[in-house]
């Protein structure tokens, strides 16, 4: 079959069609049940809030097919109320996750995709609804490319100072936005700053989503340095880690930087990065 004849997974969800999912990503592996469900405590907050102001204007950019097909439109399975988030992933071999809060920022977030494409890799982005109405492009390129996007809420709040309601209309607002831009509702999200409580992850889980935490603090929001952010990758490499960094919030150069030095030295040394698969409970 060549190139051109494929669709793009976005593409093929708004047609409707119905074909099986067929893992563009790879075969990662991720907390299933049996194998390594077990949570661990929340992990420490992190996490800078929006950048100021109205976000830039998307640019457009072209978009590339994936070498597989997605599903279409359905009610959220239902999914099991954690007391605490996933920190880990599990799978064969040596097994990583990137992640990248707070976006999409038309400032950094592109950069981000080229590099992730120029050794293709994919990666999680737990996006802000609010950014990302204003560029529903990136969420389609995400798509395109075979990224996963989880919810981040809409403004990243401090969910534990927030009412029922005020948790739910943070979380629904992002995932219409999220469907909108990138085909299909989120399965992942995490907590601003890790702060999470009772409500949020009861109410992700009717939401039909999945907690995600993470392992390794890249601390890049404080902008400690590109060499910083590559050290904390590379000392905390680790079979199952998830990795926190950030692509908007702030300005995000060293996080840009420090992605195109440390990616190709975790494939050197043999890091599958890829990203989970739900663990269906």
């Amino acid at each position: 079959m060549q190139k051109d004849q494929l669709f793009t997974r976005r593409r093929l969800l708004l047609a409707g069609a119905g074909a099986a999912v067929v893992g563009a990503a790879g075969t990662a592996g991720v907390l299933m049940p049996g194998a390594g469900t077990e949570a661990a405590g929340p992990a420490p907050p992190a996490a800078g809030g929006l950048a100021a102001g109205r976000p830039l204007e998307p640019a457009a950019y072209r978009l590339r097919p994936l070498t597989g097909y997605g599903s279409p439109r359905s009610v959220p399975r239902r999914t099991r109320v954690r007391s605490a988030p996933l920190l880990r992933v599990s799978g064969r071999g040596r097994t990583m996750v990137l992640t990248f809060d707070d976006g999409p920022d038309p400032r950094y977030t592109p950069d981000i995709l080229d590099t992730l494409a120029a050794y293709d890799v994919r990666a999680m982005f737990f996006v802000c609804g609010e950014m990302a109405s204003y560029h529903k492009s990136l969420l389609a390129r995400m798509s395109d490319e075979g990224h996963v996007v989880g919810n981040h809420t809409w403004s990243h709040p401090l969910l534990t100072t927030l009412s029922r309601s005020g948790i739910r209309s943070e979380m629904e607002r992002t995932s219409d936005v999220i469907e909108d831009g990138y085909g299909e509702r989120p399965q992942w999200f995490r907590a601003p700053y890790g702060a999470w409580n009772r409500a949020a992850f009861r109410l992700g889980a009717e939401l039909g989503m999945e907690p995600l935490a993470w392992t390794v603090d890249t601390l890049d929001w404080t902008r400690p340095g590109t060499r910083a952010i590559v050290d904390r990758v590379k000392d905390g490499a680790a079979p199952g880690v998830v990795v926190l960094s950030h692509d908007a919030g702030g300005e995000r150069s060293q996080s840009v930087r420090a992605l195109r030095e440390y990616l190709p030295g975790l494939l050197d040394s043999g890091y599958r990065v890829t990203v989970p698969r739900r663990p269906y409970t």
